[in-house]
């Protein structure tokens, strides 16, 4: 059909219609792509696919595929053995959450004997609980990785908390001890990932240790106490050992996802074809539209 006719007919605001009833931004592109069809097949087929989401949406109520997201890049990244990050991890946990409800959705458990065109949809949808709870277990948000994500984890982590507090310990004796008079704020600082004094000018020989930074106005110099040198250190090289920690926990859960590489896209492209469907139905309920009979 040629693009005068679409635009006499003013398609595009139908079609902008439909693409408002959409969830998820795949479904939103496969509503944007919808032409008029000519096969007669095609068109009872589409039509039967929208009356049954209709049906289903009159008896069941509304869902949301607005899991639903496009996976591309990370299976990608997955399929040359890439590890993937904590947001990409997380964005395929949220997906498969989405997945799992939806097959609930679709299961007719309030009138099992009913079969419509979507029903194989919902079958063929593999949720992968595993692999989404694995995820939630190990990170906890963007920013953070649970510490019994593994063993190793927990255990680097604990020996971070003790250093720290030893840290603490030693300046803390300091700051109302021997560099009390020194000071020229009764904190501890940091400077870098050190743990420094903000010692007073005039003192900065009285104190031993290594100098890492000064204040602008060159009142106050920012020492770390021989004392705590060593322990720094061992805090330093504890932090490397989480970072490569996280780093295999991330490989690990991305090698678990690269095994399902075939299902995940498989349940991009029925999420995304329900979601396209499901449009067309809310459409339909909101012009209480009916199927037509077709002929040749």
């Amino acid at each position: 059909m040629n693009k005068k006719v679409l635009q006499t007919l003013e398609y595009h605001k139908i079609i902008a219609q439909l693409v408002q009833k959409a969830d998820s931004d795949p479904g939103r592109k496969m509503c944007e792509s919808l032409l008029p069809e000519t096969d007669l097949s095609e068109i009872r087929t589409a039509q039967t696919e929208t009356a049954d989401a209709l049906s289903r949406l009159f008896r069941y109520g509304s869902t949301s595929f607005g899991g639903n997201k496009d996976l591309g890049f990370s299976l990608k990244s997955l399929e040359v053995g890439s590890s993937l990050s904590i947001p990409e991890l997380l964005k395929i946990a949220g997906f498969l959450e989405n997945v799992s409800r939806i097959k609930t959705y679709g299961r007719n458990e309030r009138d099992e004997s009913v079969q419509d065109s979507l029903s194989q949809f919902f079958e063929d949808l593999t949720p992968l609980s595993s692999i989404s709870g694995e995820i939630r277990r190990c990170l906890l948000s963007e920013e953070e990785v649970a510490d019994d994500a593994s063993p190793e984890l927990k255990r680097i982590r604990r020996s971070i908390q003790l250093t720290g507090e030893k840290i603490h310990n030693q300046l803390g004796s300091m700051l109302n001890g021997s560099c009390r008079t020194y000071l020229q704020d009764a904190v501890i600082t940091m400077r870098g990932d050190r743990y420094c004094l903000p010692i007073k000018a005039e003192f900065k020989n009285q104190v031993s240790g290594l100098v890492h930074d000064q204040s602008a106005t060159g009142s106050t110099f920012f020492i770390e106490p021989a004392a705590v040198v060593e322990l720094n250190n061992h805090l330093r090289e504890l932090a490397i050992e989480e970072q490569k920690e996280i780093e295999r926990i991330l490989a690990d859960l991305s090698a678990q996802v690269s095994e399902h590489t075939d299902e995940l896209s498989a349940n991009q492209r029925i999420m995304t074809r329900l979601d396209f469907v499901f449009a067309k139905g809310k459409l339909a309920m909101d012009h209480n539209g009916t199927m037509p009979v077709f002929n040749t």
